[in-house]
């Protein structure tokens, strides 16, 4: 396992020890109740996290993202609600703001996304879409004098509807490129505009402390200087923020599995059958043998493709690979977990109860396994023969 410096094992150390004391004891009773954490997001706010990766000159911290991925990882050991919260304002709300915003636009909106004052989400999937995102999408945007004309539907948008919740980066159909393909760019909707209906949240397997919900666009009006990037970039925009992403997902589920082994290790030297703590079974060591396993390779694959991302190589089959690996090490620990506890891992008021209605959608979001497959085969060369 690579060393972290002493400024990295710094905040990582700072984000357990929040996670441990500050997240743990409360997090279960609102997943039960299904509430976004307010108080949590204001404290991490207060901490900086919402702002690791974005220079200080926009309020940020002037870090980098493997310090947004250390952090993430350290949440989701304890849980993955807050987590994705997390991660979803940074590398989906705010970091196309930073990456392909106006002077403008930056100093309009990363303060407040930065100090967690306020959320951004960003809205690419559509309720016909899933992975096939150009073929599927059929929110336009038109240009009418100084505005941008939105109507639309979008599904699945984290951090859409919150109190908190400032900005939407929605990806739209502008016109037609030469051959017939679709022109896809980016608008920035503020919360509240006219038109932007915002559903109440979707009933959800896991991630339950997090926001989900559907959003629809009649008619909604916005300045044409809301434009993110130039017209006709959002595809491309949109493909480097999921690469960089997938990252962040990765290190969110190498926190999940990391967590897994966390909580297996104290309830095997808790819990005793036959007259030993179930830790002294050797079917009981092997099963959590595989679960370390699992989650030092995730780890060193994040650390892999973050380390290619930062030094400005090409990353993609990286991060496709790390996506992958640490989504079925989620998946995989999650059942584990759950089977070691025995009926009690099927009780919501234990972690791993959690933990297991959450792995799933690590398979699924920000590019299924599938799709994972898909690229990495692509950046071997496979996909033209």
């Amino acid at each position: 396992m690579p060393k972290l410096t002493e400024e990295y094992e710094e905040l990582r150390k700072t984000v357990e020890a929040f996670a441990r004391d500050v997240v743990a004891p409360v997090i279960g009773d609102l997943y039960e109740r299904e509430q976004f954490p307010y108080d949590i997001v204001r404290q991490m706010g207060a901490m900086g996290l919402f702002g690791l990766p974005i220079p200080e000159e926009y309020g940020g911290m002037g870090g980098d993202y493997f310090a947004l991925c250390l952090a993430l990882e350290e949440l989701a050991r304890v849980d993955s609600s807050v987590s994705i919260t997390v991660e979803a304002a940074v590398s989906l709300g705010a970091m196309p703001i930073y990456r392909f915003g106006t002077p403008e636009q930056r100093a309009e909106w990363l303060p407040r996304l930065t100090s967690g004052e306020m959320l951004g989400a960003f809205g690419l999937t559509e309720p016909g879409g899933g992975s096939d995102v150009p073929g599927g999408m059929r929110t336009t945007a038109v240009l009418d004098g100084d505005e941008w004309v939105i109507n639309g539907t979008k599904a699945f948008i984290t951090n859409s509807g919150t109190d908190i919740t400032g900005v939407i980066g929605v990806a739209a159909i502008t016109g037609e490129r030469p051959g017939g393909k679709k022109e896809i760019s980016t608008i920035l909707v503020p919360s509240g505009t006219p038109g932007l209906t915002v559903s109440k949240k979707y009933s959800k397997v896991g991630w339950n402390c997090s926001d989900t919900r559907e959003l629809s666009f009649d008619g909604c009006r916005v300045p044409a200087g809301n434009l993110l990037g130039g017209r006709g970039r959002g595809y491309a925009q949109f493909l480097q923020t999921l690469d960089e992403g997938r990252v962040a997902i990765a290190a969110l589920s190498t926190g999940l599995a990391q967590g897994c082994v966390d909580e297996s290790l104290r309830y095997v030297r808790e819990r005793r059958a036959f007259g030993h703590p179930i830790g002294h079974y050797q079917a009981i060591q092997f099963k959590i043998a595989d679960m370390e396993v699992r989650t030092h390779t995730a780890r060193l694959a994040y650390y892999h493709a973050a380390e290619k991302m930062l030094a400005g190589e090409s990353f993609k089959k990286e991060a496709a690979i790390a996506k992958l690996v640490a989504g079925d090490a989620a998946m995989d620990n999650a059942r584990d977990a759950t089977q070691i506890f025995g009926g009690y891992g099927f009780m919501n008021e234990y972690p791993v109860g959690r933990f297991y209605r959450d792995a799933k959608i690590l398979e699924i979001g920000e590019g299924t396994s599938e799709v994972q497959r898909m690229l990495i085969a692509r950046e071997m060369g496979l996909s033209g023969l």
